[in-house]
């Protein structure tokens, strides 16, 4: 057995750094990015699922893998070009991490086009949604579709040649394009490429149906054809005199991770938007091919990309499966899941002004189950309430039409003081951050783009409120960003408090991130880069040194990442010493549960399923007097080093045991989504014993939304509750209700 080092501060070393031992513990960070999009594609595969959420699956699957290539496959491929020597824990090289990727999405590749042709596609036809393929289309659906692309469509296009006078045209990221090959009478076979305008006509072409066609039940037919599929069939407009032979679609996927040079700018929103024009034209890490494309075409692209043949996918129709998500937005109740009303608290359940209740003790939400109405509510009456006199805020991912950014304009507006500090790097939002930016600034706010080097990605909002003791601060601190539209398809904790030890720490939090202000410890915060991870290991050691003299250590973490080397170590040494640890990692894992020796003691799950599972919760049992973490970062390098992030203890216990017995707990008890991870890497799913029912978390979830709301709120205690007595994973997944038994 290996001896267990008593380092806790630093993870060091319990084997030594590099070695062939040490890189057997870890699981590499992207082949384990490509089981999780593995565990997405799965959901799309299960035929229990309403057919438009297999829809969105499929969507999801396709935009994560678009994203992946686009950041983790080009920065392997740039250590490979400049031959930077430069290896993650397990070991793996830069050219072997890209040779094993390409190995494992061609049979995933594989399985989702199947998905697609051979279940979903003729599952939607039997339900009245028709994709079809335009030469399938009668002589007059035909001319009239013909008819409206010479209207609208035509004028939009531009064919470009490539010959000898043109050359190679430059083609932008994850565009949609045609390679046509026509015949000149006078100069023989000729290449061009069009691009396909999907960001101006829907990817989806509707159209009406034949007069004969009888209408569905549940929402009526609906006829599409592919856009490139009309605009191929129409193309002897573009090339008059000209024969089209044949036409393929082909998408290239470029590198779009920005490399802001932040030291040397000297506006950093101007130098955030020159880099974002690099995404468009970045190099090549991708190209995506229909299968039916000629070898000779497929070699042209190549040569004038300046690419290897392995990063060439040959594709069945239709490349670019992230647009088929409009399907999954059509009013078809019943192809979609059930709907849900989110719970509100009682005691915010009339519109009564929100202070009072916060002042008389901590709220706490659980979204989408949760209404995400309160934290709406905080920022709009704090912006019209005039004992109101400041609100301070971060902002990470907004999204558009943002009820928050209003509640802060009208806050200005008021006469309020307001500070909102918006991080302009947040990947792929940065234009909409930037607009927001822009608005908030017009508006008198006090805007702070982000620091240098750093990403701000902690979730924090600060009120401060004149009232007859005094200053008092109202906090709300959450896992999820303030954007109403993701609060109900992520599963995200919030908590409102008025404690005055939290609100100072959030005082000191602002002067950091807005003035010039070293704080290197907080009064009851954890916060990256300075003591997350210190706070987590003294943590971990602490549990050890439970155990190890009285023999009930025990934690629990659920979270969205598990990457970082120092913890992963503090986890294994914790395990070797006999403590009981469950981990629900809903993504990247680098952990190896279940070595001998090493990590016996350690249980890893994943729960994909109707909701984003994205809250972090970090438990602790501590021999009985339990401490529960939460906030918006994850174990990982970029979060703990090179983000400002927050982790917030639960101090109100009846809240704490809410989240332990009635959050964390459930869902570990998940039989019915969640996947156990093996020491090989793979994952099984997570099955109850013969003759119960699978536990369904999140369906749990939905049918008892806010039922501890009235326990808390009448201050009656609730039992007693012991991890240790929570049955296996494999178990039978039986869940207790307070006062109720099991159910």
């Amino acid at each position: 057995m290996i001896t267990p080092s008593q380092q806790q501060s630093t993870g060091s070393e319990f084997i030594s750094e590099g070695s062939d031992e040490e890189r057997a513990l870890f699981f590499n960070r992207e082949l384990s990015w490509i089981a999780f999009n593995r565990r997405v594609l799965e959901e799309a595969l299960d035929q229990t699922h309403p057919l438009l959420e297999r829809v969105k699956f499929l969507a999801i699957f396709a935009t994560n893998l678009d994203e992946f290539f686009m950041i983790r496959v080009a920065g392997l491929q740039r250590l490979l070009h400049e031959r930077v020597v430069e290896r993650p824990p397990d070991g793996m090289t830069a050219f072997s991490q890209l040779n094993e990727i390409r190995a494992l999405l061609l049979p995933q590749l594989m399985e989702q086009m199947d998905c697609w042709h051979q279940q979903v596609k003729p599952q939607l036809a039997a339900s009245g949604i028709h994709i079809h393929s335009y030469s399938s289309l009668s002589s007059d659906r035909k001319e009239s579709l013909r008819a409206m692309f010479e209207r609208e469509i035509f004028p939009v296009l531009t064919p470009l040649a490539f010959d000898t006078s043109h050359p190679f045209p430059f083609i932008s990221n994850l565009s949609l394009n045609l390679a046509i090959l026509v015949e000149d009478p006078e100069e023989g076979d000729c290449f061009a490429r069009l691009k396909i305008p999907v960001g101006l006509f829907p990817r989806l072409i509707e159209f009406r149906a034949e007069k004969n066609v009888t209408q569905s039940l549940g929402g009526g037919e609906h006829h599409y054809v592919l856009l490139e599929d009309l605009i191929a069939a129409n193309l002897d407009l573009l090339f008059p005199g000209l024969r089209v032979v044949a036409a393929y679609p082909f998408r290239v996927t470029r590198n779009a991770d920005l490399e802001i040079e932040e030291d040397e700018a000297s506006d950093l929103m101007t130098a955030i938007e020159e880099s974002m024009e690099m995404r468009r034209v970045g190099s090549p890490v991708r190209i995506e091919m229909d299968r039916r494309t000629p070898e000779a075409i497929c070699s042209m692209v190549v040569r004038h990309l300046g690419i290897s043949p392995d990063m060439i996918y040959r594709l069945d129709e239709p490349i670019g499966m992230a647009d088929m998500m409009m399907l999954a937005g059509l009013n078809r109740p019943d192809l979609q899941d059930p709907p849900f009303h989110p719970s509100i608290p009682p005691s915010l359940s009339h519109d009564q002004p929100i202070f009072p209740v916060i002042q008389r003790g901590d709220l706490l939400l659980y979204h989408p189950y949760d209404s995400f109405g309160p934290v709406i509510t905080f920022l709009q009456q704090a912006a019209t309430d005039p004992d109101v006199l400041a609100i301070k805020m971060t902002l990470y991912r907004v999204g558009s039409n943002s009820p928050i950014v209003d509640a802060l304009m009208e806050a200005r507006e008021n006469g309020k003081q307001v500070t909102a500090l918006i991080e302009l790097k947040a990947r792929f939002d940065e234009e909409n951050n930037i607009g927001w930016a822009r608005a908030l600034e017009r508006a008198g706010v006090h805007v702070v783009y982000g620091l240098v080097g750093i990403k701000v990605h902690a979730k924090v909002c600060l009120v401060v409120r004149r009232e007859k003791q005094g200053i008092v601060r109202y906090i709300h601190l959450g896992t999820g960003n303030y954007n109403a539209g993701t609060s109900r398809v992520y599963t995200d904790i919030g908590l409102m408090t008025a404690s005055t030890e939290i609100g100072a720490d959030i005082s000191d939090l602002f002067n950091f991130l807005t003035g010039y202000a070293r704080i290197t410890s907080y009064r009851k915060l954890l916060v990256a880069p300075v003591t997350i991870r210190d706070g987590i290991l003294q943590r971990i050691e602490r549990e050890i040194v439970r155990h190890q003299e009285h023999g009930d250590g025990y934690i629990a973490f659920k979270m969205n990442a598990l990457v970082d080397r120092a913890c992963i170590l503090a986890l294994y040494r914790a395990s070797q010493a006999g403590v009981r640890i469950d981990l629900q990692v809903r993504g990247i894992c680098c952990l190896r549960p279940g070595l001998p020796g090493i990590s016996e003691t350690i249980t890893v799950t994943s729960i994909v399923g109707r909701f984003l599972e994205h809250a972090r919760m970090y438990y602790f049992r501590n021999g009985g007097d339990e401490e529960v973490l939460v906030g918006s970062a994850d174990l990982m390098p970029r979060n703990l080093d090179r983000r400002v992030e927050i982790l917030f203890p639960i101090q109100d216990k009846r809240l704490l045991a809410v989240i332990v017995e009635d959050i964390l707990m459930v869902h570990l008890r998940d039989t019915a989504k969640a996947r156990k991870l093996l020491p090989d890497g793979t994952y099984c799913r997570v099955l109850p014993e013969d003759g119960d029912t699978p536990f369904d978390t999140q369906q749990w979830m939905i049918d008892h939304r806010g039922q501890w709301y009235p326990l808390i709120e009448k201050d009656e205690v609730l039992q007693t509750f012991s991890p240790l007595s929570v049955p296996p994973l494999t178990g039978t997944g039986s869940v207790r209700i307070k006062g109720k038994g099991k159910r």
